[in-house]
């Protein structure tokens, strides 16, 4: 119980600390763009820039860390990293490009990508990609992992991943919130909440929503402390074998602030009243209740964090998870957005 206990309070410690910083500072133009790549010599001996973000950085970050904690509590349960990481590639391999598809379609933009799209078609998949491994590892094991549990953890790693990806949006400016003047009394005058205030014409909210310098609602920052919570909450659960009470619980949580919170945002998410977006999260929380009926718990060995632990200690998981890092980076750290121009010279009184 020690170890348990130390290890929630040092994630909500490192949460508290990082979430402080990010809702301050995070809304500033300088916190947009990380790095540019020069690209194209320009005729006046100028070169185009491919900017990386900040945005790239944190998503790949949030990933990065939800996938070792989906490692972790499914090791606590024995249950090997070969087959954690055959889900992880299978889910990945179809939620990543339905980010951009999705967009596409709902939103009809060709540069832009839907987290909440994502995670939809993520979750629809995960309990039957989740029975097809293990089914196939079965084939040569003869060991069969329960369904349950795998899903809550997964469930749980989603939670933190958006949660901590939403600094992602905060820096870029994207899925901002409405003007604070534009809400009721009741919104302003909630206790303890700020409201954020971007600047930088690169920012979305600026160029597209055209509210430099307007205090907006903190969407972003609700979404990654209401996010986060509910899956500091949920590893407690999974830890003492609740594990339907925590999938439901965090998935009910996410899926029903996703439809609650886009009241609130000011961003464009289509013509409806109630988006396509809203429609998918409220349906993921009745496709879990389901879930829980057709894959009812099983009776298992009590998780042990400290084997959680060493599984990670395996240099080719190590490998993989600095891939997952580069791979999410290069795929939303490059911005189509945003441009620049680059320009070169010899400092000759250094020579």
């Amino acid at each position: 119980m020690i170890i348990q206990y130390t290890f929630l309070l040092s994630i909500v410690t490192l949460l508290f600390l990082l979430f402080r910083w990010a809702f301050r500072e995070l809304p500033a133009e300088k916190w947009q763009i990380i790095g540019v790549i020069p690209s194209e010599r320009q005729p006046d001996g100028s070169r185009q820039g491919i900017n990386l973000t900040f945005y790239g950085f944190f998503i790949a970050t949030a990933s990065l860390l939800s996938t070792i904690l989906v490692y972790i509590l499914l090791g606590s349960l024995s249950i090997p990293a070969g087959i954690t990481t055959a889900i992880f590639i299978a889910v990945l391999s179809a939620a990543l490009p339905s980010a951009n598809i999705l967009a596409r379609i709902i939103e009809k933009k060709a540069h832009t990508k839907t987290v909440g799209g994502a995670s939809f078609v993520g979750i629809i998949l995960a309990p039957w990609v989740i029975l097809l491994v293990n089914a196939i590892s079965g084939i040569w094991t003869g060991l069969s992992h329960p369904i349950l549990p795998m899903l809550t953890a997964f469930v749980i790693a989603y939670a933190f991943g958006e949660g901590i990806g939403r600094l992602a949006c905060i820096s870029f400016g994207c899925c901002y919130g409405r003007p604070m003047n534009d809400l009721p009394k009741f919104f302003r005058n909630i206790i303890g909440l700020h409201p954020l205030v971007f600047h930088g014409e690169t920012k979305k909210i600026v160029y597209a929503g055209h509210l430099e310098g307007v205090e907006v609602f903190p969407i972003q920052a609700v979404t990654a402390v209401l996010y986060c919570s509910a899956g500091v909450v949920g590893i407690y659960l999974f830890l003492n074998a609740h594990y339907t009470t925590g999938f439901l619980l965090t998935l009910s949580i996410t899926q029903g602030w996703r439809f609650l919170s886009e009241f609130l945002r000011a961003d464009f998410r289509g013509n409806l009243k109630i988006s396509v977006y809203q429609i998918m999260a409220l349906l993921t929380i009745p496709y879990g209740f389901l879930l829980t009926k057709l894959f009812p718990f099983a009776v298992i060995s009590n998780a042990d964090l400290l084997r959680g632990f060493t599984t990670l200690w395996n240099p080719w998981l190590i490998l993989f998870l600095q891939t997952i890092w580069i791979v999410m980076f290069l795929v939303d750290g490059r911005s189509h957005t945003t441009g620049s121009i680059l320009k070169f010279h010899v400092n000759h009184h250094k020579i």
